[in-house]
């Protein structure tokens, strides 16, 4: 009899926000693949009091209570933050009504929490999802830089090359939020897989999509659709698209169906200058540099099968 694999090691660090909520309830449907040691949050699309709410909502969603859900950082390392109620809503879920969550928040900072838990990881060990500004895996190698021997990779939203930015003409907002945690993780040797723009912008709903998810007729894809019909019609007014993206959420299908995508490993920097091109993505696709590739940067997916992937996942919960 073949031996079921062991599933993925995974912490998930998150500014929910409707598209990270979308990304968590795939991500906490199915224990056999995906193993969340724990969800961490960060100021972004909300203040990070509304970013943990809305994670602790997302876990009773999921009915998922065994997952701690650890409060972080409340601003970017060196700047003022900035947020994007403007598209997922003053409390960062449009379109729903906002409970208050089953349960608390686990006791002790995000930040302790990625140290030890790292420290105490076997070698090469745990994924980090990041779905927001890198600000706590920035501040945690700064405090504890052999936390890096625990990580396996780090998968993250964010970025943009071949498209423009959403916040500046060059500028993808989680970088653009704490270019300066980007810049530090960056640079820090992890093997890393940015998911930018280039690619959300390609994996987009459709009429036939967000049916489909109504046809689970379950709680969870219900929230989804609610959630998602005043959620995209910002970026396909905003961009003229067919459809609306769900940014977050290509992190997870990444990870549990990395051959939905197709990435290149080239070498990438961040400008963390303040100014017009603060938070851009340096992506040297020709190595004009000549750097050692330092990114695996994802330039297609797999947009149909990524949906079913989508899903099969929410299928799973109530």
């Amino acid at each position: 009899m073949t031996q079921k694999p062991s599933p993925q090691k995974i912490i998930i660090d998150t500014d929910p926000g409707v598209d990270d909520v979308i990304a968590l309830l795939i991500a906490m449907a199915d224990k056999e693949l995906l193993d969340i040691l724990g969800i961490t949050t960060v100021a972004g699309n909300v203040t990070v009091d509304k970013t943990s709410r809305n994670a602790r909502l997302a876990r009773d969603w999921a009915d998922r209570p065994d997952i701690p859900v650890y409060a972080g950082a409340s601003e970017p390392i060196m700047r003022e933050p900035i947020y994007a109620a403007d598209i997922h809503g003053n409390e960062g879920l449009s379109g729903i009504k906002i409970d208050t969550p089953k349960y608390p928040l686990a006791e002790g900072h995000a930040i302790n929490f990625i140290i030890d838990t790292l420290l105490k990881a076997e070698p090469n060990s745990v994924s980090i999802a990041m779905l927001g500004p890198q600000t706590n895996m920035a501040l945690a190698l700064k405090l504890a830089p052999e936390i890096k021997l625990g990580i396996k990779e780090i998968v993250l939203m964010g970025g943009s090359h071949f498209s423009s930015g959403n916040m500046s003409p060059v500028a993808e907002f989680n970088i653009f939020a704490d270019p300066d945690a980007a810049k530090i993780v960056i640079q820090s040797g992890v093997p890393i897989t940015y998911i930018p723009l280039d690619v959300t912008g390609k994996v987009l709903t459709s009429n036939s999509r967000i049916k489909a998810i109504t046809d689970l007729k379950n709680k969870a894809g219900q929230i989804v659709v609610d959630i998602l019909k005043q959620y995209i019609t910002h970026d396909m007014k905003a961009y003229h698209l067919s459809g609306g993206p769900i940014h977050d959420a290509n992190v997870i299908a990444y990870l549990l169906r990395p051959d939905l995508y197709t990435g290149k490993k080239v070498y990438v920097d961040v400008d963390h200058r303040p100014g017009i091109s603060q938070g851009q993505t340096l992506v040297d696709w020709r190595n004009k540099l000549k750097q050692a590739a330092n990114v695996n940067w994802v330039y297609d997916a797999k947009d149909q099968e990524i949906f079913d992937l989508f899903n099969r996942q929410l299928g799973l919960l109530k």
